[in-house]
């Protein structure tokens, strides 16, 4: 099939496709029963399965995993001597957060200035509508076999999909798998993910009193909880403010293309006068070296707060990891750290939660090869490749299961996109073009 016969077929199927975006954003698809009801998941999930049923994946179904969220998976048989390919999504969402920081409703999809605005519009929903839009433009019967992947607890960590992929890898046989979860390093330049870095996070405690105290009476001597967890952070960085970690090599350097300071500052939106933090490259910094954040504190506000020594603090802290980076390891030196550098002997309690290993991605394959090739005839442009600090723990887990797969990470995100943030949004261009890049990738790999 031509590239222009593709790119005419998804240009003009693109009414539908921005119908399937608003139709599945409407589903307050978070997997946290506390922010939103378990049957908008479910509902959310029926939604993507009848959808990739409709396209010609009639063995798709629901999935239950062991966090309880429901993966859609599906499958459609290999023609003779033709691969398999799996294409992964995920359609739960972040929560919105605070609403009025939204500039429309979060769960409406809504067009502003040519970018389209709605939770999950991106991350990933873009992505599951994207998949639509590339199978109908290859059409029935598939070149290739098809296995759909679709997560229900992706954006929660609970790690759901990752046992199913454990306790039965034959749902996930591939030769191929495309994980559409991350995308452009900017509108218009076609870019795959090669790393990604895996997560370590901690709760930190400390408590020195009994109960709070009158910083009159006893202040000075008392020893201060939140001033002994802030001294304590404060040692996570260097005067420089690179990630410091004892135990931990935080000095590692990028292979692959640059990331420039100009770019990441528009891309993070750092202010005006204030600097970067930390020394050498900035993709040294953001996809070759552990990065730690503050996620959290538990402290008393400054609305409302009293004239006394707080008596116990706690955060949470996340620690990115990069690859050949054991984050169980990197876990346990995070938490040595914080015991070694506590201060007065106050008693200090660290939590571990859930550890994701970080990823590297083979790239002398024939799916590389193929995927490089379709997305820069799709769009006319040298292809990026790039890293990611983010974590999705799928990856290793199918690597694992399939050892002989190659996984390609590509995706409609982009740094405009504001993912996990209010106001995400997405470029419905981007959503066209990777369609295509898809379509041409799963016609040439057969």
């Amino acid at each position: 099939m031509s590239i222009e016969v593709v790119r005419s077929r998804v240009a003009a199927d693109m009414p539908r496709v921005l119908e399937d975006l608003a139709a599945l954003v409407r589903f307050r698809s978070v997997a946290d029963e506390r922010v939103a009801p378990a049957s908008e998941c479910r509902d959310a999930a029926t939604w993507v399965a009848n959808a990739f049923r409709s396209v010609g994946v009639e063995d798709i179904d629901l999935v239950d995993t062991v966090d309880g969220s429901a993966a859609v998976i599906g499958h459609v048989p290999a023609p003779a001597g033709a691969p398999t390919v799996l294409l992964y999504s995920h359609y739960d969402v972040q929560p919105a957060g605070d609403e009025n920081l939204w500039n429309t409703s979060p769960f409406e999809l809504t067009e502003r200035d040519g970018r389209l605005y709605g939770r999950g519009a991106a991350d990933c929903k873009g992505n599951v509508v994207m998949h639509l839009a590339a199978l109908r433009a290859v059409g029935t019967p598939f070149p290739v076999g098809i296995t759909i992947v679709s997560e229900g607890s992706e954006e929660t960590g609970a790690g759901g999909l990752e046992a199913l992929v454990e306790s039965r890898p034959e749902l996930f046989e591939a030769d191929v798998v495309v994980i559409a979860d991350t995308g452009n390093t900017a509108v218009g330049i076609p870019t795959v993910t090669t790393t990604l870095r895996g997560i370590a996070n901690v709760v930190v405690e400390v408590e020195s009193l009994a109960g709070a105290v009158h910083s009159g009476m006893y202040g000075g001597p008392a020893p201060d909880a939140l001033l002994a967890l802030v001294t304590m952070l404060a040692t996570l960085r260097d005067e420089d403010g690179n990630t410091v970690v004892r135990g931990l090599d935080c000095t590692g350097t990028w292979t692959g293309d640059a990331y420039s300071e100009e770019q990441f500052r528009a891309d993070a939106g750092v202010l005006d006068g204030v600097d970067l933090a930390g020394t050498g490259s900035v993709a040294d910094r953001v996809w070759a070296r552990p990065a730690l954040t503050i996620m959290g504190m538990d402290c008393p506000p400054v609305v409302g707060s009293a004239a006394a020594v707080v008596p116990r603090a706690s955060a949470r802290l996340n620690l990115r990891v990069p690859p050949e980076m054991d984050p169980v390891a990197a876990q346990h030196a995070l938490t040595n750290h914080l015991h070694e550098v506590a201060p007065w002997s106050v008693r200090v309690t660290v939590t571990p939660e859930a550890v994701g290993s970080p990823f590297r991605a083979r790239t002398d394959g024939p799916g590389y090869t193929t995927l490089i090739e379709s997305l820069r005839d799709a769009y006319g442009h040298d292809v990026a490749v790039a890293g990611q600090g983010g974590s999705i723990p799928l990856c290793t887990a199918l690597a694992r299961a399939c050892p002989d797969a190659e996984i390609i990470l590509m995706g409609v995100e982009e740094p405009l996109c504001s993912i996990h943030a209010p106001n995400e949004s997405v470029d419905p261009l981007e959503i066209e073009s990777i369609a295509v890049a898809e379509a041409l990738f799963l016609t040439r790999l057969s």
